[in-house]
This record gives C-alpha cells, structure tokens and sequence, in this order.
C-alpha cells in the first residue's frame, strides 16, 4: 500500500504493471489499478518493460528477485531487509556492483525528520565525539499476525523474527548514528509467541562500534502495545533523545525539540514516515552515475549484525538461521 501510495503522488511516474503469486491479490492489484497482472516478474519484465521494479515480497524473494531485475538492467526498490540469509544479501550485493541498473533498499527511517537532524549534529562535531548510545523496540504482535502470513515465523520465509522484520530499522539506524559496528555479543529468544511461531520474538544485544563507542539495544514483541522506538546517544557536549520527537539538550541546560514529520500514509505509523520521500529520492537519483546511497552494502550492515545475533542463540541450528 505504501509503495502505491508514493507512486500516486508522482507525476512523472506511471505504474504500468503489478505482479503476485497470490491470485486473489494480483486480482485485487490489477482491478485497483487498472494495469496488467503478472504472477510471474521475468515475465512482467519481459512483457511490460518496467523502468523500475519495487519488490515488497516474503523475506526469502527478496534478492533472487532483486538479482533478476538488476541482471536484466531494470533498476529496483526492495524492501527491507536485504535478504533472509548472508549469502543470498551477498549475491545481492555482487549484482549491484556489476549492474548497470540501480538498486535501492527501503531503511526509509533515516529519512525521517529527527534521523537526519541526528545525523546531522552527530557528524558536525559540534556535540563534541560520542560517548555511547541506546535504543529499544518495545512493540506488540499476535498470533493472528503471523498466521495471516505464515512466512513471517519462519527462518525459510522470514530468515527470522523480530530483529528481520521489526527491529532492523532500529538496528539500522543506530549504527548508521553511531558508527559501523566491529563486534556485537547479543541473544534473541521466544518469550510470548513460541505457540505460533519458530523465530524469535525478544532480543537483545551489546554493539562496539568504530572508534570505541559502545550501544546497547533492547527488543520485544510481548508488550501489549506499540510503545514509540527510543534511540538515545550521550555525546561530551549534549544528549540526544528520540521518541517520536528528538530532543536535544545541551550541557548548558537548554534544550531543543525536533518534531518529526506527521504521518501521511495509511499505513501503521511505526513503519516510518518517509517512504515516500526515500522513493522519491531514488526516482530523482536515477540517472546519477554512483549508486544510490541505501545501496545493498550499505543495507548488508545491518543484516549482519541481525545474522551474528542468531549465530550466538542458535549455535545448534546455524545452518538454518545464517
């Protein structure tokens, strides 16, 4: 929906085809938007010529569609994460580095408002270096959720659980803040939902990140709600605090307050608020010589760190969960 959503308001951009495996879904595509249907993408390729492919498949589709797009010199948009295991996000990665098409990966948070401001004041120096960093993801998920989509349990759809498919915007983000993590000690578990699924759905983890910084990260999807994401980082000068808003406050005592942007899109507010500005970004960067900057190196980072979490909790079954 959301992908629709920002194509809709582009008016250079044309949709001109939708496809899914799903037959009632790709129905339901074609007569919402009244363009052809394909239930196969070498086949939509092939037959409709898209300049751009967005893939919102399972976890497991991801870089083999991805792979097929680039091979095929069609630029494309896929949505986090990169893959469901470390191999297949490095095919992905060798692909974009000898394809002449374009990819994006959708971390659009770092879109957001208080991101960029965070980055912004983070990378100035005017805060002074990055003493250390913190951040959790305290949300809620029921059965239902995942019976709806029974991928999403799963290590062959999903390649995890919480940490693949809700918290890596967070782990994202933080060491995008603060810097590429050297080493991460961490453990993920089933707290409330082994019932339902077989991945996890609680973790937590400690980062050492480039110049000796360390962070600190907390996630759960046993609470009763979707708490906001919090993300602080304790710097010599100031501390900033995101929750929803940032907050920064300076050792003098004043403070200042970044709001982020209200939330456009139909969809749930936690996803994010800036898919669209990230599409956007990418359709303008185009036919920009360098990659785009949410590239699939870029995006590997995270999904490494996500990939030596599960290695330390499930030594037994690291040939399934890597």
């Amino acid at each position: 929906m959301i992908h629709f959503e920002a194509l809709a308001t582009m008016d250079d951009v044309e949709l001109v085809a939708v496809c899914d495996t799903d037959p009632g879904r790709l129905a339901a595509a074609e007569a919402a938007h009244g363009v052809p249907g394909f239930a196969d993408h070498l086949t939509m390729i092939a037959e409709a010529a898209p300049d751009v492919v967005h893939i919102c498949t399972p976890h497991d589709q991801h870089a083999s569609v991805a792979v097929d797009c680039l091979d095929a010199g069609v630029n494309a948009i896929v949505e986090k994460p990169l893959a469901h295991t470390l191999d297949e996000g490095r095919r992905l990665v060798e692909a974009a580095e000898r394809s002449s098409a374009k990819i994006g990966v959708c971390y659009q948070n770092r879109y957001n408002a208080t991101a960029q401001e965070m980055h912004r004041l983070l990378t100035s120096g005017t805060l002074g270096p990055v003493l250390g960093a913190s951040a959790t993801v305290v949300w809620h998920r029921t059965g239902d959720y995942y019976r709806d989509r029974p991928w999403r349990g799963t290590w062959a759809g999903g390649g995890g659980g919480l940490l693949m498919n809700q918290a890596i915007h967070t782990v994202d983000l933080l060491q995008w803040l603060v810097g590429d993590v050297t080493s991460v000690v961490g453990h993920a578990s089933t707290r409330a939902l082994g019932d339902v699924i077989e991945v996890e759905d609680t973790a937590e983890f400690v980062a050492d990140h480039e110049g000796g910084v360390r962070s600190v990260f907390y996630a759960t999807l046993a609470h009763v709600t979707n708490a906001p994401v919090t993300l602080d980082v304790l710097t010599q000068k100031a501390t900033l605090s995101l929750r929803g808003d940032l907050t920064v406050t300076h050792e003098d005592g004043t403070v200042e307050v970044v709001p982020e942007r209200a939330v456009a899109s139909a969809g749930r507010a936690y996803w994010g608020v800036s898919h669209e500005l990230l599409i956007k970004d990418f359709y303008a960067q185009l036919d920009v010589p360098e990659p785009f900057w949410l590239n699939p190196a870029e995006a590997e980072k995270s999904l490494r760190i996500v990939k030596d979490i599960y290695g330390q909790s499930y030594p037994e079954r690291v040939a399934e969960v890597i």
